[in-house]
């Protein structure tokens, strides 16, 4: 062999070890725990629910007995948000744990919604394959494809639609009841999606909901009202978008009717999701599994003016988020308030459950030591939601939310009032802009702060460019750039 033979071979090992390395740095590590004992984990999910939209939370404008009833047996996380409010994104975020940026999933749009190979590799139900899981999906998938497809780590036990997935789903489980192998389900429901056929005057794909009087419907919120500060970019996008947002026209009446057709969509997954508790309930399966339930995006459902999702408000990123083990009823309802990103969160948690361990390098934190009462866990400082308003009508809208425990900045990447700064603790309506407030301009700067560095860490620099300086700040907006344009 000569020389340059010899150079080359050294150079390709040097290469494939890097790889290999960066891999390691990236993925999930295969260690897992085998003293651990493997839970069942099954994922319930419904399609833009807001966190509100529940009766436990005390809105007596509708009632979800079996919601209630899984929170009452387990923890609610009343501060979940999404990492970005719509369908592709987020879910894509929910099975790999990244960033929608992170993962070059941008909206719904085609071209701008398919996960890269390597990141499918590192999803949920291939990592739980190797892990001795048997993984099944069934329901909505949505990243990007509608229903589940090969390639995923997932059996497919039913195609996309809420009838009869209850019932596909309880064939599983009975199933899979004398098996030692454990099992990852997911249950995708469509519902209260439908709200977009109703909002269109469209037939809804599961039953429609029938029209009653004026005064049985639901009040609007008291955040019904378009704000002076309303961000010109949100108008635009509102106002171009017909389709997505039919609601120009709609009188104080038609909300009314718009709340009261969601929250009866709400209730109608309600009842299929008790379907499947009382199975696993029947079935004897409830000591050795998890139940965890949430949603990829919520609904603005009235507020500020505002249907569908994809804004930045907290009516559209705020979801119901519920993990109950073992299933047993608390003396009073456990709400816990620490900030979660579903997206980023509870990828790391599942494994953490199944025994697997994750890199470092990922930024959602398991929550499982939170739920088993651990004193020293490091909780999030700060999460932050991504948005891009995409399609036909579009005019490409990007946007950054950071949000603690007590304050929430916006930033949205053009247009008057692009900013936004709210007191989420004494103002959790968001009517009030604080941006002008020279009272809160400390604040606001760590925020402005936050979110730059954010960008940084996350190699966000498509939108590190929108981004405002604090007005202390003594760099300049070039040094935002890695090119002019």
């Amino acid at each position: 062999m000569g020389q340059s033979q010899i150079k080359s071979l050294f150079l390709l090992i040097i290469v494939l070890i890097s790889c290999k390395q960066s891999e390691k740095d990236l993925v999930v590590e295969s260690q897992i725990n085998k003293n651990q004992d493997q839970p069942n984990i099954v994922l319930i999910m419904t399609d833009q629910h807001q966190a509100e939209a529940m009766s436990i939370v005390g809105n007596t404008n509708l009632h979800t007995p079996n919601l209630d009833k899984l929170a009452k047996s387990g923890i609610r996380f009343d501060n979940a948000y999404v990492t970005f409010p719509l369908c592709t994104p987020s879910r894509s975020s929910l099975f790999t744990g990244k960033m929608p940026h992170s993962l070059g999933v941008n909206s719904n749009t085609e071209g701008d919604n398919t996960l890269n190979k390597k990141d499918k590799e590192l999803g949920l139900g291939n990592v739980l394959t190797k892990a001795g899981y048997h993984c099944a999906y069934g329901g909505k998938w949505h990243a990007h494809e509608a229903a589940m497809v090969e390639g995923n780590g997932f059996e497919k036990i039913a195609d996309f639609g809420d009838i009869p997935l209850a019932e596909k789903t309880i064939e599983y489980l009975k199933s899979r009841k004398d098996k030692a192998q454990p099992f990852f389900l997911v249950t995708s429901f469509d519902n209260p999606h439908n709200i977009c056929e109703w909002a269109r005057n469209q037939p809804l794909p599961y039953g429609n909901v029938p029209s009653v009087a004026l005064n049985e419907t639901p009040e609007l919120p008291i955040n019904f009202k378009k704000s002076d500060a309303f961000p010109e970019a949100l108008q635009i996008e509102q106002t171009t978008n017909k389709k997505v947002y039919p609601t120009q026209h709609y009188t104080e009446e038609d909300w009314r009717q718009y709340r009261y057709a969601y929250y009866r969509l709400v209730e109608k997954v309600d009842k299929e999701i008790g379907k499947i508790m009382d199975a696993i309930d029947n079935l004897g399966l409830r000591d050795n599994t998890i139940i965890i339930f949430t949603s990829d995006h919520g609904d603005g459902n009235a507020s500020h003016g505002w249907n569908q999702k994809t804004a930045l408000f907290q009516e559209s990123i705020n979801v119901p988020f519920i993990v109950n083990y073992k299933g047993k009823n608390n003396a009073r309802e456990i709400v816990n308030s620490t900030l979660i990103s579903n997206g980023l969160d509870l990828y790391p948690t599942v494994l953490d459950y199944a025994g697997i361990s994750v890199s470092d390098t990922f930024l959602g934190k398991s929550i499982k030591p939170l739920i088993a009462g651990k004193k020293d866990y490091e909780k999030h400082d700060h999460i932050v939601v991504e948005t891009k308003f995409e399609g036909k009508q579009a005019y490409g809208t990007t946007g950054r939310a950071v949000i603690t425990e007590k304050y929430k900045y916006v930033v949205y990447n053009w247009g008057k009032n692009r900013e936004q700064f709210f007191d989420l603790q004494n103002d959790p309506y968001e009517m009030n802009n604080l941006i002008q407030s020279k009272e809160y301009i400390q604040h606001i700067d760590e925020f402005r702060l936050k979110l730059i560095n954010w960008c940084k860490q996350t190699k966000d620099t498509k939108f590190l460019k929108q981004t405002v300086l604090p007005s202390n700040s003594i760099i300049q907006s070039n040094e935002l750039f890695d090119k002019s344009y």
